[in-house]
C-alpha cells in the first residue's frame, strides 16, 4: 500500500521502530523473526512514523501494535480489517497495516476480511497462521488440518480447513502473496512488494507456534525440498537441481512432475499480473496437505479500482453537483411526519 508520502530520505533505522514495551511472546515463537524484519523493513518506506499505523484484533499476533513505534491499535476480535478500512477511508495520507492471525481473521473475522479485500481497500493485512489457536491454549483454528488433536477437538478435528490464500483470490483480492518466518530475506522481498501495491494487499505467513502446533511447518523449512518459490516471469521450478517443477492440467488445476517428465516447456510459467484470478487460485490449492509443497512468493498482483478513489470521487462529483451539503435540508427530505 503506498500513500506518496514516502520520500526515501528519512534517516530511520530498526532501532527507531521498537517501541520501549518488553516482547511478550512465548520463547521461540515465530513471531520474534516476523517483528524484527518488520520493524528492518519499515525504514525503506520514507514515511514518518507518526503516518504509520498497525491495526490488530485478538491473538498472540495482536501484540504486535505495543512493539512498534509506531500509531497502532489494538482492536477486538475479528475487528481489525473494519477499522482499519474507515481509517484508510478518512485518512489516505497514512500508511494503514493489519496484523492478524488465522483464528482472529478467518473465524469471527472471516466476514471483515472478504469485504475489505474485495472492496480493494487500500491496506496491507499480515495474516500469521500457525493453524492453531495460541493465545486461548492450543485449540483448533479454521487453518488447522483434518485430524489435528487438540484441547477442543481430542478426537481430532473433522472441519474442512481453510486455505487463507484461497480465501483472499476467492474475494478477488488485487494483491496475493505468502512467506515463511524463517526466511527473513524472502519476509522482507514480500512486505516490500506489499507495501508498494496500491489496494489491499493480503500476506499469508507462515509462522511456527513452538508450544500448541510445533514443526507444523517443518515439510518446507528445507527450502531446497519443498519450497516452491514463485518468480513472475520464469517456469515454477523447485527440489534439488530444480527436479521438480508444476504443470497446469487439461482442467485448470496444477500439479507437480518431474521435469525430466515433461521438459522445461511443459512447465507454468508464473504470471502474477494475469487478469484473472484462476492461475493464482491453482497455485494456492499446492498444499502441505495434498502434495507435501508449499508455494511461496506473490501469487497475484494486479491494479484494480481503489475503494478510497471511488468515494472521492462520488463526494466530489455530489459536491459539484448539489453545492455544499445542507444536514437540514437532508433530514427533512421526502417523506417526513411531525409528531405531538
Amino acid at each position: 500500500m503506498t500513500t506518496g508520502n514516502g520520500n526515501g530520505k528519512l534517516e530511520l533505522t530498526a532501532k527507531d521502530f521498537k517501541s520501549d514495551q518488553e516482547v511478550r511472546w512465548c520463547p521461540g515463537c515465530g513471531d520474534y523473526a516476523i517483528l524484527a524484519t518488520v520493524q528492518q523493513f519499515m525504514p525503506e518506506l520514507g514515511i514518518p512514523r507518526e503516518r504509520i499505523v498497525f491495526i490488530s484484533g485478538i491473538g498472540c499476533a495482536a501484540r504486535f501494535p505495543y512493539y512498534m513505534e509506531t500509531y497502532g491499535m489494538h482492536s477486538i476480535h475479528g475487528r481489525a480489517p473494519a477499522i482499519a478500512t474507515g481509517l484508510a477511508v478518512t485518512r489516505s495520507d497514512l500508511s494503514v497495516w493489519v496484523v492478524t492471525g488465522d483464528g482472529d481473521a478467518l473465524s469471527i473475522g472471516g466476514n471483515h476480511l472478504i469485504h475489505a479485500l474485495r472492496r480493494n481497500v487500500n491496506i496491507t493485512i499480515l495474516l500469521f497462521n500457525n493453524e492453531v489457536y495460541g493465545l486461548t491454549k492450543g485449540q483448533y483454528s479454521p487453518t488447522s488440518p483434518r485430524g489435528q488433536r487438540s484441547g477442543s477437538t481430542p478426537m481430532g478435528s473433522i472441519d474442512q480447513p481453510f486455505n487463507p490464500l484461497g480465501v483472499a483470490i476467492g474475494a478477488e483480492a488485487s494483491f496475493v502473496a505468502r512467506a515463511i518466518d524463517t526466511d527473513r530475506k524472502h519476509v522482507a522481498e514480500v512486505l516490500r512488494r506489499a507495501a508498494l501495491h496500491r489496494g489491499a494487499s493480503f500476506v499469508e505467513i507462515l509462522q511456527n507456534c513452538n508450544i500448541y502446533n510445533d514443526g507444523a511447518f517443518d515439510t518446507v523449512r528445507d527450502a531446497e525440498k519443498n519450497r516452491v518459490y514463485l518468480r513472475h516471469g520464469e517456469p515454477v521450478r523447485f527440489g534439488a537441481e530444480g527436479g521438480r517443477g508444476v504443470r497446469v492440467r487439461e482442467d485448470g488445476s496444477a500439479e507437480v512432475v518431474n521435469v525430466t517428465d515433461v521438459g522445461e516447456g511443459g512447465l507454468l510459467v508464473h504470471d502474477e499480473h494475469h487478469p484473472q484470478p484462476s492461475l493464482a487460485f491453482a497455485l494456492s490449492r499446492l498444499t502441505l496437505a495434498t502434495l507435501g509443497v508449499a508455494p511461496v512468493g506473490v501469487f497475484r498482483d494486479v491494479e484494480q479500482p481503489v475503494y478510497e478513489d471511488l468515494l472521492q470521487e462520488q463526494i466530489d462529483d455530489a459536491r459539484e453537483q448539489r453545492g455544499a451539503g445542507d444536514l437540514a435540508g437532508l433530514l427533512h427530505a421526502g417523506d417526513t411526519w411531525t409528531i405531538e
